[in-house]
C-alpha cells in the first residue's frame, strides 16, 4: 500500500492526497507535525533526507516534492488522467501554481497583497481555459495546485473573493467534490481537534 507522508495543513502535502483521491488510491497517511520539527527526526530523514513534506512510499521507492509525487502518479496510475490531451490545456496546467513564500509574522500581509496579485493574474490567465474547473470541464493538475492555494485564502486567510468571481466558482467547485473534501485539512488525522 501507498504510505503518504504529510502535514495536515501543507498547501503542497493538500494537493497530492487530492490526486490520490481522484485516482482512488488507497494510502496510508503518515502525520509529520512540522510545527514540532519532526521533519528532521532521523527516522523521517531515513524516509526523506531533504527533510520535507510531502513524500510518498511506494513499496521500496521514495519520491518527495508534490509535483514529482504527482507525475509519478500520473504515470503509473494514468486513469483518471490529471493532464488534458490538448497541448496549450497541458501547458496551462504546467504553468499553474502559487507557492508560499512568507513567514508567519507577514502571513496577512502577504496573503492581501500577493495571493491577491497572483489571484488577479490567474483570473486572467485562466479566463478562456476555464470550464467547471481551471483548464476544462474535468478535473486536472492545474486544479490540484489551484485548489489548496483558494481552501487557504478563504479559510485561513479570509481573503475577500468577491474580487475573484472566477476563482470563486472554481473553489464552489472543488469543496462539491469528494476527493478534495476528504483531502482538507481539518479531514486529516493529524489536524488539531476543532
Amino acid at each position: 500500500m501507498l504510505k503518504l507522508f504529510s502535514y495536515w495543513r501543507s498547501s503542497c502535502s493538500h494537493r497530492v492526497r487530492i490526486g490520490l483521491n481522484l485516482k482512488g488510491l488507497e494510502y496510508e497517511y503518515k502525520a509529520v507535525n512540522l510545527v514540532k520539527g519532526e521533519q528532521f527526526s532521523p527516522d523521517f530523514l531515513k524516509i526523506n533526507p531533504i527533510g520535507y513534506v510531502p513524500a510518498l512510499v511506494d513499496g521500496d521507492f521514495v519520491v518527495s516534492d508534490s509535483f514529482a509525487i504527482l507525475m509519478y502518479l500520473e504515470e503509473k496510475y494514468p486513469q483518471p488522467p490529471l493532464l488534458p490531451s490538448d497541448l496549450k490545456r497541458k501547458a496551462i496546467n504546467y504553468q499553474k501554481y502559487i507557492e508560499e513564500k512568507a513567514g508567519a509574522d507577514e502571513r496577512d500581509i502577504w496573503a492581501k497583497t500577493h495571493i491577491g496579485k497572483g489571484f488577479a493574474a490567474l483570473e486572467k490567465l485562466l479566463k478562456d481555459y476555464a470550464g467547471k474547473y481551471a483548464t476544462g470541464d474535468e478535473v486536472f493538475l492545474a486544479d490540484l495546485y489551484l485548489a489548496p492555494q483558494l481552501y487557504a485564502a478563504v479559510n485561513r486567510f479570509n481573503l475577500d473573493m468577491t474580487q475573484f468571481p472566477l476563482l470563486l466558482r472554481l473553489h464552489e467547485a472543488y469543496s462539491k467534490l469528494p476527493a478534495f473534501q476528504n483531502a482538507a485539512p481539518e479531514k486529516q488525522p493529524d489536524a488539531p481537534s476543532s
